[in-house]
């Protein structure tokens, strides 16, 4: 891992170095580890995994919408 010193010596060099140093685990902030990243520990990343397939990561849909964005037909509307 590099240093904060490292960070601040390379900022105008190599960019992804740089991203490197700030970048933490979403799910606790901590500095995110190389194995694991972009979290900072196999449990981070299996709680943030547990999370998609429980669906509390969820894309809100809008029901009056079809997939493509033009408004549904409703029970009425439906041409004949």
């Amino acid at each position: 891992m590099i240093s904060g010193a490292a960070c601040a010596d390379h900022h105008m060099e190599d960019m992804s170095e740089r991203e490197l140093c700030t970048k933490q685990c979403p799910t606790c902030g901590k500095p995110a580890a190389d194995p694991f990243r972009p979290f900072c520990s196999r449990r981070c990343a299996n709680v943030d995994l547990n999370r998609w397939l429980s669906g509390v990561y969820a894309v809100p849909v809008k029901e009056e919408e079809d997939e493509d964005g033009t408004p549904s037909a409703k029970g009425g509307d439906e041409a004949s």
